[in-house]
């Protein structure tokens, strides 16, 4: 009698539409409509906005591409159990600890997520490691350098960046502590370099994140330039000169672009039409809630999961921005 093989992950997930996909997409696009594209697009507006594209891209690319090494390195070489050796029992203390593990443990959004994964497994809280998600892209040293580059005039930008991402991420903890159900979250079932070698795990990380995180850089960066060429200046006036729609503009724009968090510090710095407070509501929500960290997140832990997770991560993070952002900005 033969037995019948299970299903691999890798068929029951399915092809999926990512960056790769997306920008595939608008390059065919652009081909077809180059006409139209170029009767809408007059020199001046051309030029501007190859000039904003390629400054965003040229300054966050190094720091994309070393937080990418250093996630892989992190993700691949320090060991799950070390994050149940260190953080405390009781899980309202654990979820502060993990938060503050960002800052000497980081990386970049798709890397928080199979970490969590793998610090749920070896059997920290899961409010401890929902934190540590949240907080690991956000408040990492690479981060923080890369937000002082791109706002060298507003170093206050850097401070309320971590601070308002420090108590968003504990007080997501603290929420699924007090409201969390088990029946929500959908424990990770393997390892997520399970039956590989450090180094091809490595590399095979690197190659994963640069593709992916660095495809969502250049549409950030266009989406960026096209906000600043083709949409008229009074339109966007308006809407920055409203306090609460131009924080929900840009926490939207925010989910919408999906930015690596080690590049999204210069998409905010370009939309200097905008108050301070909410780009800090970019900076925020964009390592938090975006559209892939989403569909990462229904993959890991279940769809019931996301579908609650994110959109409380959402108002939490605009919320928290906001307070900080009239405080320190």
């Amino acid at each position: 009698m033969t037995q019948t093989e299970e299903p691999t992950d890798a068929t029951k997930q399915g092809w999926r539409f990512g960056s790769v996909e997306a920008l595939a997409l608008l390059l065919i696009a652009v081909v077809v409509f180059q006409g139209p594209i170029s009767d809408v697009l007059s020199q001046a507006a051309l030029a501007t906005w190859a000039t904003v594209f390629i400054a965003i891209v040229t300054q966050a690319m190094p720091f994309l591409v070393f937080g990418v090494v250093l996630s892989a390195v992190i993700a691949v070489f320090v060991p799950a159990s070390f994050f149940a050796r260190v953080l405390p029992s009781k899980p309202a203390l654990a979820v502060p600890v993990a938060t503050g593990a960002g800052v000497v443990l980081p990386g970049c959004e798709c890397a928080s997520v199979p970490v969590a994964g793998a610090m749920m497994r070896r059997g920290v809280t899961p409010a401890a490691a929902l934190a540590f998600l949240l907080a690991a892209p956000a408040i990492n040293p690479i981060v923080m350098v890369a937000t002082a580059v791109a706002f060298p005039g507003n170093p206050e930008m850097v401070v309320a960046r971590f601070v308002a991402s420090l108590i968003a991420a504990c007080i997501m903890g603290w929420l699924w502590i007090r409201l969390g159900r088990t029946e929500w979250l959908k424990p990770p079932s393997r390892p997520s370099f399970e039956g590989q070698g450090r180094a091809a795990a490595f590399w095979g990380s690197v190659r994963h994140d640069i593709i992916h995180a660095g495809g969502f850089l250049v549409l950030g960066g266009m989406a960026a330039a096209t906000l600043k060429a083709v949409v008229p200046e009074e339109w966007l006036s308006a809407v920055a000169d409203n306090p609460v729609l131009a924080v929900i503009a840009l926490a939207l724009l925010a989910v919408l672009l999906s930015i690596c968090s080690e590049a999204d510090a210069f998409v905010a710095a370009s939309l200097s039409q905008f108050s301070l407070s909410a780009r800090l509501t970019f900076l925020v929500v964009g390592p938090m809630v975006d559209l892939k960290l989403i569909a990462m997140q229904a993959g890991t832990f279940g769809r019931s999961f996301a579908m609650r997770f994110a959109p409380a991560t959402f108002a939490v993070a605009v919320l928290v921005s906001v307070a900080v952002g009239a405080v320190i900005l």
